[in-house]
């Protein structure tokens, strides 16, 4: 009985014991939770080993789920799925939707922490405490150092100018670390009110006049605003009056003077850092690395000061860092021929103290090795090397020139015509997270607008076009150099029967008043014979081109009739038999005192033909007649050969080639 119990028991904890690594096991990350088992010699119990717990990210479900969704290239952006009558359609209404959109949520985010009191009551179940209203209001009364600090926290330049001020005049001494944290508050805004969530920046109040008033090529030089250094400003008075500096008050001068243009004054604010017997830290020596080319005029003098600096930092004990690095690279593709020897002495640099470069540093690299399109071609294996370098990592933002690199890098894709790189270009950066360091609006048109134009140039049709589908319009608003681009591709490509579905794109894309754009599309339709069902669609396609002109007086549109125009437009009328349409065109040519090709003439006439209309044959002649066209005896026998006419229809046309030669005659004479 009692060996029977003592199984039972066995059974039992043992049972008990499985069941409890099993719950184990299934709560564990990496599936090991039952561990080998440590027998004792003489004793049967056991030990479990309990493994190490893994800590989820916050965002691993969501990442989970989202990894399972591909995107779908019909849908417009996700930033516009909130108001779908709104969507935009091209890229000046995807500027004006994203500002607008922008601009609301700050106005909102303005009121909402600038009148707390009218959202004291909180529904939201749990309650966030992140998402309350901040509070941006003093609440600290009096002159004290206590509300110095509270107004530096809240970001109020000139209300802790003043509290400084009637702190000093009071006899009280400020503290050096609150002195410290009013002089980084004045450096970085450089001594201006730091902007409120509804209003914009100086440099982007100016970066929006320059895109509205730049031409397209030059919207990137014009958003490069810097504000100046103002002499004599309240960091300068601030940190003389101080009565006690240390390294932290020099650096943050150094940072305000290099982010402000003042160059010079902040090497001699180093200069006397040094003389105090003070260390600069790794930001300020980064700072003044980036400075390095705006003091010095020869390239050999700027390496040298730049190399300096860095002697300066070992001595000093100063630990680089990736920034440090990337101001060096920076600086060198302004070092002439000195910058590439020396940007491959940098990357050593970097593998020996184990700093991971970042896109930034490859983009510096490019821009040193690549600076323009012929020395691209001569200089082919670097931008190899970075993408052997770069496939198969995922980046996250280290530098803020990290945006730059891949519209840089499909530069250089494109200058050296070679598609397969620029394949592998987008596959480095559609992998993972990457995207999110395509940068700005402006940034990611520039990247997927180079790439289309080496698609264009390099791929076969039916690769272009699929690409299309797939870009355009979720990720890029295709410009009129772009359509123009595919157009021409289509041309090659043999493909011209798709010029009337494109042209549907070119009108959604706000292309449609482009007069260079409007004749392409006409020219190429017009240039050879196709089939009949592809004439009816490229003469239905006229017919919506020749509504643009016709609207045009009414809304003062940059479209005006020319000679080609009206002429290519009168040739694919008539090519789909649509004889009356055509015939409306031709009279066009006289109202807008313009004058038909010879192609023109006989396009029409050949309809004519078809229908075996002798009344337009004949009133085609008269109106060669009227113009005084060349070609006017050679088509009054055309149709007096090919119609069976009248005497009185002949009696004209003999009338009207005799006075056609009595003119050429004339010309000739005068010419003479």
């Amino acid at each position: 009985m009692a060996a029977s119990v003592v199984s039972t028991c066995g059974r039992a904890l043992r049972c008990n014991g499985m069941l409890r690594r099993w719950a184990e096991f299934r709560h564990s990350s990496d599936g090991a939770a039952l561990q080998k088992l440590s027998v004792e010699t003489g004793d049967t119990e056991e030990r479990i080993i309990i493994p190490r717990k893994k800590t989820w990210d916050k965002l691993a479900v969501l990442q989970a789920l989202a990894s399972t969704v591909n995107r779908d290239p019909t849908a417009s952006h996700y930033m516009f799925q909130d108001d779908p009558y709104l969507i935009p359609r091209t890229t000046a209404e995807f500027k004006l939707f994203s500002l607008s959109k922008e601009s609301g949520c700050n106005a909102a985010k303005y009121v909402f922490n600038t009148s707390p009191h009218l959202f004291q009551t909180d529904y939201a179940e749990p309650s966030i405490p992140c998402l309350m209203p901040e509070t941006l209001q003093p609440q600290i009364e009096g002159v004290c150092e206590a509300a110095l600090e509270e107004l530096i926290q809240l970001k109020r330049v000139k209300s802790a100018v003043d509290m400084f001020d009637q702190l000093l005049q009071s006899g009280t001494t400020v503290s050096l670390k609150t002195s410290n944290r009013l002089l980084d508050l004045l450096c970085f805004y450089g001594d201006r009110e730091p902007p409120r969530d509804d209003q914009l920046e100086e440099s982007e109040q100016e970066d929006m006049v320059a895109h509205q008033s730049a031409p397209a090529g030059q919207l990137h030089k014009a958003s490069n605003f810097v504000r100046v250094w103002r002499e004599n400003n309240n960091a300068e008075r601030i940190f003389n009056v101080m009565a006690e500096r240390n390294a932290p008050s020099f650096c943050a001068m150094i940072r305000g003077m290099v982010k402000y243009g003042a160059y010079t004054k902040a090497f001699d604010m180093y200069t006397e850092l040094v003389n105090s017997r003070l260390t600069a830290d790794v930001h300020a020596f980064s700072a003044l690395i980036s400075a390095a080319p705006e003091v010095k005029e020869k390239y050999s003098e700027k390496w040298d000061l730049i190399k300096e600096l860095l002697q300066q930092m070992v001595e000093q004990k100063v630990q680089p860092n990736l920034l440090t690095f990337n101001a060096v690279l920076k600086s060198l593709r302004r070092c002439g021929a000195l910058s590439k020897l020396c940007a491959l002495q940098t990357l050593s640099e970097m593998k020996a103290l184990n700093i991971e470069p970042s896109l930034a540093t490859f983009d510096h690299l490019l821009k040193i090795f690549y600076k323009s399109a012929s020395s691209a071609r001569g200089q082919t294996e670097i931008i190899f090397e970075v993408l052997d370098e770069i496939e198969g990592k995922q980046f996250v933002v280290h530098d803020p020139d990290d945006v730059n690199f891949f519209p840089d890098a499909m530069r250089v894709c494109l200058d050296l015509k070679d598609v397969e790189l620029a394949y592998r270009l987008h596959k480095v950066k559609e992998m993972g997270n990457n995207w999110k360091l395509e940068g700005n609006p402006y940034q990611q048109s520039t990247y997927y607008g180079r790439f289309f134009n080496l698609l264009c140039m390099m791929e076969h049709i039916d690769v272009i076009l699929k690409w299309y589908k797939k870009l355009i319009p979720s990720r890029y608003f295709p410009n009129s150099y772009a359509m123009r681009d595919l157009l021409q591709a289509l041309d090659i490509g043999s493909r011209l029967d798709l010029v009337p579905q494109i042209w549907k794109d070119i009108k959604q894309f706000g292309h449609r008043y482009k007069p260079d754009l409007v004749d392409e599309v006409l020219v190429l339709m017009a240039r050879d014979i196709q089939t009949p069902e592809v004439q009816v669609s490229f003469a239905d396609c006229a017919l919506d081109i020749k509504s643009l002109y016709e609207t045009r007086e009414m809304r003062k549109l940059p479209l005006e009739w020319t000679a080609s125009a009206l002429g290519n437009i009168t040739i694919l009328l008539s090519r789909a038999g649509k004889s009356e349409e055509a015939w409306r065109m031709l009279e066009l040519f006289k109202k807008n005192n313009r004058v038909p090709s010879n192609q023109v003439m006989n396009e029409f006439l050949d309809t004519a033909k078809q229908s075996n209309n002798k009344v337009q044959a004949v009133n085609l002649v008269k109106m060669a007649a009227e113009f005084a066209l060349p070609t006017t005896a050679n088509l009054v026998k055309r149709v007096m050969e090919e119609f069976e006419l009248s005497e009185e229809q002949k009696k004209t046309l003999e009338d009207l080639e005799a006075e056609s030669g009595d003119n050429s005659n004339d010309s000739d004479r005068e010419q003479k």
